[in-house]
């Protein structure tokens, strides 16, 4: 473990973070060779939020620049895809502090460094990266599990970032851990007392998943956007043309923080390059019953066929 005047340097998305607030999720590096990729500290913001921020909003984005307000948590500032500074208020919970330095500022600092962040969770199949995304609730980290338990590798949970190598896109590992819900422990016989809750959300939990954790990046082949339906059956079918471009932009991790942080293009150019090498499907999933098994079959089944036809 390298410290550097109480602080320590972690391992997560592929960077190193030179931290000064602890941060139990992430791995510990052992031996750094290089200056961090990024700086995470504690100072008084108060005065920058006074000055910038407005009762309206919670937010101020500009190029390389994210300022935001959590009420009784803390003001959070990402500068320049390098540094993240917090200023927490009075008895403000760490684990709540951490759940916006690891979700939120992260997502923005991504972004800053020109990393995609797509939000869902990333498993490995077969050598090859694939994203759940889907709006929260949609069962996106509920699925990965299913897969897990079936002796596949987590690579991401909530923020999965992407990147652009000699045309190819690549999924780089985050961090090993997934929340889950309560409903979910439930439906795979887990024991919810054998997790860490996640502050103020009594019926979420941290499942660490060290076992089971890819270690090296690996190129994306595929989005499955996993949508809720009052239907009974379960659907899944590719999306076609411009829905593709569609479906990226409207998962990308902070999607609002684009346009003001002036990288529209650099989005749709790289989003195209995306859809030039994945395949992006939609599944349709009944709220009525608990489906991740048959989920996990239908998906498999279906890339393995793809895969003989094609590959």
């Amino acid at each position: 473990m390298i410290t550097n005047k109480n602080k320590i340097v972690y391992k997560a998305f592929g960077l190193k973070v030179l931290s000064s607030i602890l941060l139990p999720e992430l791995e510990k590096e052992q031996i750094i060779s290089s200056d961090p990729d990024i700086l995470i500290e504690k100072s008084d913001l108060t005065e920058q939020w006074a000055l910038l921020g407005d009762p309206k909003r919670y937010f101020v984005v500009k190029e390389n620049y994210c300022l935001f307000d959590v009420p009784n948590v803390a003001i959070y500032l990402v500068e320049n895809g390098k540094k993240i500074t917090f200023s927490s208020y009075n008895n403000a919970n760490e684990d709540q502090i951490r759940l916006y330095l690891l979700g939120t500022c992260m997502g923005a600092i991504l972004m800053q460094r020109k990393i995609l962040p797509l939000h869902g969770s990333a498993i490995e199949l077969n050598g090859k990266a694939y994203a759940i995304v889907g709006d929260s609730g949609a069962g996106k980290s509920t699925l990965a599990s299913a897969f897990l338990r079936l002796g596949y590798q987590l690579i991401s949970d909530d923020v999965i970032p992407i990147t652009i190598k000699k045309g190819i896109p690549i999924v780089t590992p985050a961090y090993p851990q997934q929340k889950l819900w309560l409903e979910s422990l439930n439906q795979f016989a887990m024991e919810s007392n054998q997790f860490r809750p996640i502050f103020n959300r009594e019926t979420k939990f941290a499942i660490p998943v060290i076992n089971q954790f890819a270690t090296r990046p690996l190129p994306l082949a595929g989005v499955i956007e996993l949508v809720k339906t009052n239907n009974d059956e379960i659907e899944f079918n590719p999306v076609e043309n411009l829905n593709r471009l569609h479906i990226l932009f409207c998962n990308t991790y902070r999607n609002f923080f684009i346009a003001p942080s002036g990288l529209m293009e650099w989005h749709f150019n790289t989003t195209t390059k995306m859809c030039e090498h994945i395949d992006i499907y939609h599944l349709r999933r009944p709220t009525s019953r608990f489906t991740a098994y048959d989920l996990t079959e239908l998906i498999l089944k279906t890339l393995n066929k793809e895969e003989k036809v094609y590959g």
